[in-house]
């Protein structure tokens, strides 16, 4: 499993670690029932702590990602799209929160802000298509 972590970035490496392993099960990167590498492997392979690891994991047990077999290592769950597609949408919805908030808060009105959006979409898929 590659990730790509940075001790330079502002957001914590566990959060780091979480983010990207959710992102490979959530695309379909690792499929179900796929194993994950153990906490000491990816805590040895990025030169992080165990707890560190052990953070992120216990997140992605907690939400339904990833399940622990005793003595066996730690597996993608088995899910359904719609699973996959439920906590897609609900760190997208919190993610959004915030940047929204601070728009609102601004007296940027609603209109704008989905103009914004829209526009931001059409950008990121361009650039992800390579038509850039």
């Amino acid at each position: 499993m590659l990730l790509n972590l940075s001790d330079l970035s502002n957001e914590p490496l566990y959060s780091q670690v979480l983010r990207q392993i959710r992102a490979q099960i959530l695309t379909g990167h690792v499929s179900t029932g796929d194993p994950i590498p153990s906490i000491r492997d990816l805590a040895r392979t990025y030169k992080i702590s165990v707890m560190t690891v052990q953070r992120a994991y216990d997140e992605l047990i907690r939400e339904g990602l990833v399940v622990a077999r005793r003595g066996k290592g730690y597996y993608v769950a088995d899910l359904l799209q719609s699973d996959r597609d439920h906590v897609s949408m609900s760190h997208c919805k919190d993610a959004l929160k915030l940047p929204i908030a601070l728009a609102l808060g601004e007296g940027v009105p609603a209109e704008i802000i989905h103009k914004l959006v829209d526009e931001l979409i059409q950008e990121m898929t361009k650039t992800k298509g390579g038509e850039e």
